[in-house]
């Protein structure tokens, strides 16, 4: 269903999306200032699989309007955890059209 023209979508923040986010930069933060030398040895100090943690890693690599959007509750519809974790794009303008293409994957869905 689509809001009227001129409607405010109310802002909706994904709690997964938003604390997805905060660990991926507390991560990378924590593998930038040394404290950690490998995601191995952070991922097991987390009790998670290096795996898991380096596509988490990934979402460092969103372009910055992209974040702020999820964190002010104002994300694309397409743009969900499982989504996100398998953009494998790092050139933002690529991401945008990428998230485009999901959110009419999922309007069609509708």
């Amino acid at each position: 269903m689509k809001m009227p023209e001129g409607a405010v979508q109310p802002r909706r923040t994904d709690n997964t999306l938003v604390k997805a986010l905060a660990r991926a930069f507390r991560w990378k933060r924590m593998l930038e200032s040394g404290e950690f030398a490998t995601i191995a040895e952070l991922a097991e100090r987390e009790g998670i699989a290096p795996s898991y943690m380096t596509r988490v890693l990934r979402l460092t690599l969103l372009a910055p309007d992209i974040v702020e959007a999820i964190l002010d509750g104002k994300q694309a519809p397409g743009a969900t955890l499982a989504g996100l974790l398998k953009l494998r794009e790092a050139r933002w303008s690529r991401q945008h059209l990428i998230l485009q293409s999901q959110d009419a994957d999922t309007d069609a869905a509708c």
